[in-house]
């Protein structure tokens, strides 16, 4: 039976009690024309999505339409984008060439525009477990510098990337402060990718030089407004979630099953986290039958679910190679608590 408090809910799971396992999903534009056709828009509110997500308005929004800005859109940090009608597209050539912050200035955290819808969501959406994404930290450095650059960086001019990333940080605290002083919700999101599918982007011993004491402060300062931490990282980052633990961190996404095996991070690091993902957006999803896909849903809820700490989803943004008929096998059997 599904807990009739959503906050609740969300709660007790992120707290180790063993409940229904609720679920959240990602769209991207084309699987999520797919899923509102079958069962309604907005498609948060046809599936009763426990948790409901919201960020600050960008200038370049996560999915920039083609039709609407073109061939290319610049974001906020000056980072100019490709443009995509099925995903997020990628960014063209570094916005900082090189390895200085001389003539760059950084966007202001506090303008009007970014937080004009914030009120009225959080107002709207009060009865769910509320997540605001807030930023990401290195991730947004590669696409500022570029991954390759960003790397020699580390090594060539690490004063460099602590400005870069200190800068970044700030911008993300900033977001934070205003997030808590005008609004009402239960925790905060920051999107940071580490892994590819074998190994870190960057060493653990780099990570914990240039990446963990930021976020330290950013995790901080939302527990010192009772805000939960959420973070997305993909790819596998084994070696650094025992530093996340310590640092603060409360759910781990998106636990991709081809990068990192979801029934050993329950084991090893189950009274300490929350894990949500785990389905396989590569393999099962995408070339399984309809049967698989609930079969791997059924066994994740089964096991992941024991003791609480999960929340079933996707090892990643449902993209437009996944079939409808699994799109709607692992939807409906994820609904039914």
């Amino acid at each position: 039976m599904r807990p009739s408090d959503d906050k609740k809910w969300i709660e007790a799971v992120v707290n180790h009690r063993e409940m229904p396992v609720p679920y959240n999903f990602m769209f991207s534009p084309v699987s999520l024309k797919v899923a509102e056709e079958k069962y309604g828009s907005p498609i948060s509110d046809a599936l009763s999505f426990p948790i409901r997500m919201v960020s600050p308005k960008s200038i370049k929004p996560l999915y920039a339409d083609p039709e609407v800005f073109g061939e290319t859109a610049t974001d906020e940090y000056g980072v100019v984008w490709s443009t995509s009608a099925i995903d997020r597209g990628a960014p063209i050539g570094p916005v900082l060439k090189e390895p200085s912050l001389s003539g760059y200035r950084f966007p202001q955290p506090g303008l009007p525009y970014r937080f004009e819808d914030i009120g009225n969501w959080c107002e709207k959406q009060k009865d769910h477990y509320r997540i605001i994404w807030v930023g990401d930290l290195w991730e947004r450095a590669t696409f500022m510098r570029g991954m390759e650059n960003l790397l020699l960086d580390t090594v060539l001019y690490p004063d460099f990337v602590m400005d870069l990333l200190r800068g970044i940080t700030d911008y993300i605290l900033g977001t934070m402060e205003i997030l808590f002083d005008r609004f009402e919700f239960e925790a905060i999101a920051v999107s940071d990718d580490y892994g590819t599918q074998k190994g870190m982007l960057i060493s653990p011993e780099l990570w914990r030089k240039f990446v963990r004491p930021l976020l330290k402060e950013i995790y901080g300062f939302a527990k010192k407004n009772r805000r939960k931490v959420f973070h997305h990282s993909c790819g596998n980052i084994l070696p650094v979630i025992p530093d996340l633990i310590e640092i603060g961190l409360d759910i781990l996404h998106p636990i991709q099953p081809e990068a990192m095996d979801i029934f050993y991070l329950k084991k090893e690091f189950g009274l300490e986290l929350c894990f949500c993902g785990g389905i396989s957006t590569q393999n099962t999803l995408v070339k399984g039958k309809p049967e698989d896909v609930r079969e791997e849903v059924k066994r994740l809820k089964e096991i992941m679910g024991k003791g609480g700490g999960y929340i079933l989803e996707p090892g990643i943004t449902i993209q437009a190679d996944v079939p409808p008929e699994n799109l709607y096998a692992m939807i409906d059997e994820a609904l039914k608590l």
